[in-house]
């Protein structure tokens, strides 16, 4: 007479789990398999029938029947101490993580092979154990925090026109490129072909500047410019009244720009003063990722100037005109998403860790 089949009792949580595992694409196989295992049980399936759906051994299907039984879900969990074991000894794997940010005398980082000189273990296993602990000293990344003792209610004042727009007004983010070089390349570089990347000649002659002048209408996404050989408060006055010309008169304008002094020059505030449709929001120091048009900046830098090859000054100024008319046909707006609060609490953190560091005072 054959033995009577076990079958494995679920519970509802217990069961939503399993099947929540197998359907996942982000779980382990061994788990995936060990969760089939226990439903095809729970379902009244011998032993073997359950072995030859999922594919294993008979004995595999036993052993984590036997231990959901005992442990239900934890028991699927292997036990501690189980796998492969380090082939470094703890204390050089701990040095290796403990130091990477105590640089040897004289250096500002270490390197794979200085610290595996230093540990006495081969620069594989050092790269392993910085991969694994997510450390990369080879990388740096630039920042920098304001000091303005009214950042944050600038900030508010800045995020309030991009979260909340007024109503019958433009809001303008506003500032000036400058140093636009009009480089040419002494040689023409190789183009773009399969199984080679496009190549430009490192050194080039200069044949002078020019200073763009922008304001990005933050709604529509279209682009308010000019092109000057400076960019003193003369130019930035001119580009003022530009803007005056171009904007419906029924209109406010509220500017968003920088704290160069030209935007607060004597002669700018007096004209300010008689056109009280304009209303200039300054940034905080040290901010101007808060103003959009710096990213309108960073997509001309990489579409049209850095890549670019110029005989002349007037051959740059025509092709940075031509990519904003191309730009103004078929505007793209540039649109805020991150939350404030959000970005106060991630400078707050790292204030805190500038102040932990010894960095500040």
């Amino acid at each position: 007479m054959p033995r009577p089949i076990t079958t494995l009792e679920l519970t509802p949580e217990e069961r939503t789990e399993l099947q929540r595992r197998v359907r996942a694409s982000t779980t382990p196989k061994r788990d995936s398999l060990r969760a089939e295992i226990v439903l095809a049980r729970a379902e009244g399936l011998s032993v073997a029938e359950v072995a030859e759906r999922v594919a294993v051994s008979v004995p595999s299907v036993c052993k984590w029947s036997r231990r959901f039984d005992v442990n239900g879900l934890e028991g699927l969990v292997d036990a501690p101490g189980r796998g492969r074991k380090s082939w470094l000894p703890i204390e050089t794997v701990s040095r290796i993580v403990g130091e990477v940010t105590q640089p040897p005398p004289g250096r500002t980082r270490w390197s794979v092979r200085s610290m595996a000189k230093a540990a006495g273990v081969s620069r594989h296993a050092v790269h392993t154990v910085w991969k694994r602990n997510d450390l990369k000293p080879h990388l740096t990344r630039t920042f920098k925090l304001s000091s303005d003792p009214l950042f944050e209610e600038k900030f508010w004042d800045v995020i309030g026109l991009y979260l909340n727009p007024p109503d019958k007004a433009l809001v303008l983010c506003c500032d000036e490129k400058s140093q636009c070089q009009a480089l040419e390349r002494s040689q023409p570089g190789l183009p773009l072909g399969v199984g080679h990347i496009q190549t430009r000649t490192h050194d080039y002659i200069r044949h002078g500047t020019i200073t763009l002048f922008a304001a990005l209408n933050y709604l529509e996404g279209r682009i308010i410019a000019r092109n000057e050989t400076r960019h003193t408060h003369v130019e930035w006055l001119r580009f003022l009244k530009q803007i005056d010309r171009e904007t419906p008169k029924e209109l406010a304008i509220h500017l968003i720009v920088d704290n160069y002094c030209t935007h607060k020059h004597e002669k700018v505030r007096a004209w300010l003063s008689k056109h009280s449709r304009f209303q200039v929001h300054f940034t905080p120091t040290s901010s101007s990722w808060l103003n959009l048009v710096e990213r309108f900046f960073a997509d001309l830098t990489a579409d049209v100037v850095r890549e670019g090859s110029f005989v002349s000054v007037r051959q740059l100024a025509a092709a940075i005109e031509t990519y904003l008319a191309d730009r103004n046909r078929q505007p793209k707006p540039y649109r805020w998403h991150a939350k404030g609060e959000e970005i106060l609490a991630k400078i707050q953190r790292a204030r805190q860790a500038q102040k932990a560091s010894g960095a500040v005072k």
